[in-house]
């Protein structure tokens, strides 16, 4: 499996440990506050990397849709304006951008249009994320592998031939495919964790690795034995908050214990040499009958 490097020098892929991604999205809710409560939670439970997601509202949302009244934290409202509402501005991005370079961490962002990826870049991001919903928008993607930065493309609600034709026009570069289905939240049945083994056969040169959708840790987990090179999870303070992804999304407790396991998982594995270790020793002399 081949290793894709970011700007900070931290890797994905290769022998490397897997790169855990708190997928903030809209979890946010539109509040900076939230978002920075987010990001600082991510920090303290180990993770590697916070996501954003950025829209710009009349280019995503179907222009049928924009006058419908919804009902949102704010009260019932036009639903172009909730897009509005919960899409962060030069201000938050700021924010966002200073806070998590005093912390250390990596911020990125899937864009789901070409003049958010024009937005973003004003922000230099290390890298970017396609969601599922993308895979088919070509242009966008190409968009994306122009800046030069690494790319994560999901592979949920999508076929393996569209998958060939996105990774066909971008080419396998400086980019890392993310195994998903595109359900919140998704059964166990749906996870198709092995999934992740046939695009490692698919795609030897890019790494591999899971965005999850599910409720629990412990699918999850698998998919380390399996060889995942990062792992996405939905992030939230409180799985009760209003919004769509919240229910699939992991609190920090669950959190703390997910990287916490990860990283005893990838040290369990070891290195596949049969060997006798040192604390065999004492037993051995006890237990052993025949020398």
């Amino acid at each position: 499996m081949s290793e894709l490097t970011l700007a900070n020098g931290k890797k994905i892929g290769g022998n490397n440990p897997c790169f855990i991604i708190a997928e903030i999205g809209l979890n946010h809710n539109g509040d900076i506050n939230i978002a920075k409560e987010l990001i600082q939670k991510a920090h303290e439970c180990g993770c590697d990397a916070v996501k954003f997601q950025k829209r710009t509202p009349e280019v995503c949302t179907p222009k049928d849709q924009w006058d419908i009244e919804r009902e949102t934290p704010w009260g019932r409202m036009k639903y172009i304006d909730y897009r509005y509402k919960v899409e962060f501005g030069d201000a938050e991005y700021k924010i966002i951008d200073e806070y998590c370079k005093e912390l250390g961490m990596v911020w990125f962002a899937s864009c789901w249009d070409e003049e958010s990826v024009d937005y973003l870049e004003k922000f230099n991001p290390m890298l970017y994320k396609a969601a599922s919903a993308s895979l088919t928008d070509i242009s966008l993607l190409k968009k994306k592998k122009d800046t030069g930065k690494p790319l994560i493309i999901s592979t949920g609600m999508s076929t393996i031939e569209e998958l060939k034709k996105a990774v066909d026009a971008i080419g396998t570069d400086n980019l890392a495919i993310a195994h998903a289905t595109s359900t919140y939240p998704c059964k166990p049945e749906e996870l198709n964790l092995r999934m992740i083994n046939t695009l490692q056969d698919m795609y030897p040169m890019c790494p591999i690795g899971y965005s999850g959708h599910e409720t629990g840790l412990s699918t999850t987990l698998a998919t380390i034995p399996l060889g995942a090179a990062f792992i996405e999870r939905h992030f939230t303070l409180d799985r009760s908050m209003w919004g769509s992804d919240q229910a699939a999304s992991v609190e920090p407790g669950g959190m703390i214990r997910l990287v916490r396991d990860i990283r005893d998982i990838e040290t369990a594995l070891g290195d596949g040499v049969k060997k006798v270790y040192e604390s065999e020793l004492g037993p051995m002399a006890k237990l052993r009958r025949v020398k």
